[in-house]
């Protein structure tokens, strides 16, 4: 099996930001417990992490040009990295693939989510 990742264009600095920090926002929301799910009721969660994260307070997503909620907007469209994995790869699609490696590493996995501040 190989490694993949999303790849861009050489010199486009903003985009290449904009989606590691997307990947980002799906590690960290399912190493927070956000799902697709539960992301509304969420949006009250007294942890200043998860509030930042979820855009109630601002910050994180003025630099990169973008709302303050993207991360919010990308986990309630699609899920966390987990949901994600398991609807396309994973026990929920027909590949049926073990995560391994692709768990959180609080999980025993080489996931390791770069924190929100």
């Amino acid at each position: 099996m190989d490694a993949l990742t999303p790849a861009v264009r050489h010199g486009d600095d903003n985009w290449t930001d904009i989606v590691n920090w997307s990947i980002q926002a799906l590690l960290n929301a399912e190493l927070y417990g956000i799902t697709q799910a539960n992301i509304d009721e969420m949006m009250s969660s007294d942890d200043p992490r998860v509030k930042r994260f979820l855009g109630v307070e601002p910050g994180n997503g003025k630099a990169l040009g973008l709302d303050d909620k993207f991360a919010y907007n990308i986990v309630k469209q699609l899920g966390n990295y987990g949901e994600m994995f398991d609807r396309n790869l994973g026990a929920g699609s027909p590949l049926k693939i073990e995560r391994g490696p692709n768990r959180l590493f609080s999980d025993g996995g080489l996931m390791f989510p770069m924190a929100f501040q």
